[in-house]
């Protein structure tokens, strides 16, 4: 199935709109599309045709969004690369690929400056400015909803990155159960401080052109710089990971006067940091996803988030079909589910383990691969993390399993401690002991200081800890 170029459908509905905003520079649908359609007129003299890989090594902005809007009117696949990575990294992830962008592709001033508008220089046919209107997308460009419209490499948290190839339908489908979800307000300006390398930060993007609306792109995650966006620039959505939640609220975030919903995922949401932003008034929607299901799979229903209350964990998109085996993983499919990710059952087998409650609500309990067996029982970290982190003097904590010749692994505790507070052993083994099974309780425990190791997206990297 064929449908309209994103993009383009934007631009001809609401030319005037701000595309993207990113910095001292915004764009309008109108400018956007012209600037990728001039990109991807040097992608085609570069030898890129439909179907070709494209490296993006650009830092998030608007160069990276008309490149990766370029890809799409061409009908490339676009490669977005974490500019942190090492040349040796990046060699990896770009291996194959047709073309490299490592600086913005070029810009042409397609109207004399006080003459015409942007979107009224777009629609003249036949201008001597326009750039090339065959394969570089001209007026009724289409996207093959089967065909592969991205690939994304995994953040690597229990082992090397891997490529997850994503297809237009696979993307359209997900924005469609976003919007479902979460709702779209036509004035709708969604603050990304995630990496565009990342599936979470690259969707912000996609959707906003779907729906024609606003992406804020910051290059990185600042506390006071978006701590004043969501103050003063009329940010209705932004997307966050528990670490970057607490260190707004840590500086002082309080009742964001747009905000509709800080949808915040990544990784496990400690309760308590939940009940924070609540009574800061920060409405907060719990978020399950992943990569190979294009980012969101279950999200926290809109009408509990406007009602200033909490649930933990939340419900699948209508699109997607969430099941738990017997084992306790979550399984996943429906048409937001990377093809290449789909196992033989039909199924994608997310390797995360959880439960679906009595209302509905799916709680995310850890990882199969993190579970640690001591003594001959299981213990997921993730719950006894979620203990931890409810004492108020830790500010973070990890659950690790170190081989031991008694248990074959004890459960093994790190715990980041809170400014100014005291803690022994002692005190965390009582605390942990009025929630958990004895096995559960951490034998070992390890205080520290420094923050614990995360990705950009803020998955714990729990390989670095063992």
């Amino acid at each position: 199935m064929h449908v309209e170029a994103w993009l383009e459908r934007a631009a001809e509905a609401t030319p005037d709109v701000v595309a993207i905003e990113a910095g001292e520079r915004a764009l309008s649908y109108a400018q956007l599309l012209y600037g990728a359609r001039v990109g991807a007129e040097e992608l085609l003299e570069r030898g890129v045709k439909a179907g070709d890989r494209v490296a993006i090594a650009l830092p998030a902005g608007v160069g990276f969004a008309k490149a990766l809007h370029a890809c799409f009117l061409l009908g490339a696949v676009a490669v977005p690369i974490d500019l942190r990575l090492s040349g040796a990294e990046r060699d990896t992830l770009t291996k194959g690929a047709a073309a490299l962008v490592e600086e913005p592709l070029r810009e042409r001033a397609p109207w004399r400056a006080g003459e015409v508008g942007a979107s009224e220089q777009i629609g003249r046919e036949g201008a001597q400015e326009q750039p090339a209107r065959t394969a570089a997308g001209g007026h009724g460009a289409e996207h093959d909803l089967d065909a592969t419209a991205i690939v994304i490499h995994t953040s690597g948290t229990t082992s090397q990155p891997k490529p997850i190839e994503l297809t237009y339908g696979n993307l359209l489908w997900s924005a469609l159960g976003s919007g479902v979800a979460l709702g779209v307000d036509p004035s709708e300006r969604w603050l990304c401080a995630l990496p565009l390398s990342h599936v979470g930060g690259l969707s912000i993007l996609i959707r906003s052109a779907i729906y024609g609306t606003t992406a804020v792109v910051h290059e990185r995650f600042e506390t006071e710089r978006v701590l004043d966006a969501l103050s003063h620039e009329r940010i209705t959505l932004v997307s966050l990971v528990a670490t970057t939640l607490s260190r707004l609220l840590d500086a002082g975030l309080r009742e964001p006067p747009d905000l509709r919903c800080a949808l915040t995922g990544g990784g496990p949401v400690p309760d308590a940091l939940l009940t924070r932003a609540l009574e800061a008034g920060v409405p907060v929607a719990e978020t399950y996803g992943l990569t190979e299901c294009c980012s969101q799979a279950a999200t926290a229903p809109l009408a509990l988030v406007s009602g200033h209350t909490t649930q933990p964990g939340g419900v699948p998109l209508f699109c997607a079909r969430v099941e738990i085996a017997d084992d306790e993983e979550i399984l996943l499919s429906g048409p937001t589910v990377a093809p290449g990710s789909v196992s033989d059952d039909g199924r994608l087998h997310t390797g995360d383990l959880g439960r679906i409650d009595e209302h509905g609500f799916l709680r995310v309990t850890g990882r199969k691969a993190d579970t640690i067996v001591t003594g001959g029982e299981n213990v997921a970290p993730a719950e006894v993390e979620a203990v931890l982190e409810r004492h108020p003097g830790v500010r973070e904590a990890a659950v690790v399993g170190r081989e031991d010749p008694q248990w074959g692994e004890v459960v093994t505790a790190i715990v980041v401690v809170a400014s100014g507070e005291g803690l022994d052993e002692d005190e965390l083994r009582e605390h942990c002991t009025a929630s958990l099974a004895p096995y559960k309780v951490p034998k070992r425990y390890v205080l520290v200081s420094a923050p614990l190791p995360r990705t950009r997206s803020g998955k714990l990297l729990r390989r670095r800890l063992q």
